[in-house]
């Protein structure tokens, strides 16, 4: 969250001009850093997840799973995110002057809530699903087909999107005769972010997180009832696989909400409080510093559920292997053409 300090009408102007001056003094290290960040992300996000949705596209026999559903509208969302850093980047190269339409200003505002919470609510599903899997296998079947769950990603795409549809009002404001870009455009703007705040921390963290918790407790509490039952050795290498990928499925969506989504939420919540509250402007730029390595944190999530497909997914490991054989094999192809091409004009 970047942008004023509310004015407080009660109090003295001087007061309050001397906190937004102390609160502006910090932009040269919030622009370093996210420059610094979008740099690292903007090459790996796009690649890996316009990649990633390349491998779900070009193997149309397997888009058969309900967790390759998922995983596609979560690459879909991280790889729409991922186009946006470019102009983010010359934003803060210029040093905060936003040189571009104010919708595209409300579009990128609106894009990142909307990538966020999209994330979180995917990575939540696909944790039910596999939960789902190993817990109640005949109802997966029965419940979880890939047009269902189509069906609720599209849900959660219309959910996510008219919640964040507030931030569509946030667009270009004027600071020190500058055309600015992500930031609050007046000090009510502040209080109605902390009221979001707290509708997006509910149903967009807090509820997902709890949904999380719950599912992978019973999930490993289930896989290890499994370990302890006795079978053939095919039987036995069968659970051993699905159980380690479900490990890694719990482990990378923990890890993911622990270090990306939790610092953000707690660290942007004392924010806005402090902010809508007047604290003192030394704690104030400390939180705001906070808010900024957080909010990059947050971002970074982009890079990181690629890894997810990968890990977890046998069959996304062998659409890549296969994926690759197929570019290898029509790019062998196109170069025979070129070469009979070559020899008849030579001829």
């Amino acid at each position: 969250m970047n942008g004023h300090l509310p004015t407080n009408q009660s109090g003295g102007s001087n007061n309050t001009s001397e906190l937004v001056k102390c609160f502006h003094n910090d932009d040269a290290f919030k622009y370093r850093a996210y420059t610094f960040t979008y740099l690292l992300l903007f090459p790996v996000a796009f690649l890996c997840n316009i990649g990633a949705l390349a491998v779900f596209f070009l193997q149309r026999s397997r888009r058969n799973s309900a967790s390759c559903v998922v995983m596609m509208n979560l690459a879909l969302s991280d790889g729409s995110f991922s186009l946006t850093l470019p102009l983010r980047l010359a934003y803060y190269f210029r040093g905060g002057v936003w040189d571009f339409p104010d919708w595209l200003c409300r579009l990128f505002v609106y894009g990142f809530y909307v990538n966020l919470y999209t994330s979180i609510l995917f990575l939540t599903l696909l944790s039910v699903l596999r939960w789902l899997a190993v817990s109640r296998p005949l109802r997966h079947r029965v419940l979880a087909t890939p047009t269902r769950i189509l069906f609720v990603c599209l849900g959660v795409w219309v959910f996510v999107g008219l919640a964040s549809a507030p931030f569509l009002s946030n667009g270009v404001t004027n600071r020190a005769g500058f055309p600015r870009c992500f930031e609050p455009s007046n000090p009510s703007s502040w209080g109605r972010l902390l009221v979001l705040n707290y509708v997006a921390l509910t149903f967009g963290f807090l509820l997902p997180f709890l949904t999380i918790i719950i599912c992978y407790s019973k999930l490993v509490k289930r896989l290890r009832a499994r370990s302890n039952l006795h079978g053939s050795s095919l039987s036995r290498s069968h659970r051993c696989r699905n159980k380690q990928r479900s490990v890694y499925l719990v482990t990378m969506v923990t890890a993911t909400f622990l270090l990306c989504f939790l610092p953000y939420h707690v660290i942007r919540s004392l924010h806005l409080h402090a902010v809508c509250n007047s604290w003192k402007c030394d704690v104030i730029v400390a939180l705001q510093r906070a808010v900024v390595v957080t909010l990059c944190l947050a971002a970074s999530n982009s890079v990181v559920n690629p890894l997810l497909y990968y890990y977890s997914t046998r069959k996304f490991r062998d659409n890549m292997r296969d994926a690759q054989s197929s570019l290898s094999s029509k790019g062998e192809s196109f170069k025979s053409g070129l070469a009979m091409i070559r020899r008849r004009s030579t001829a």
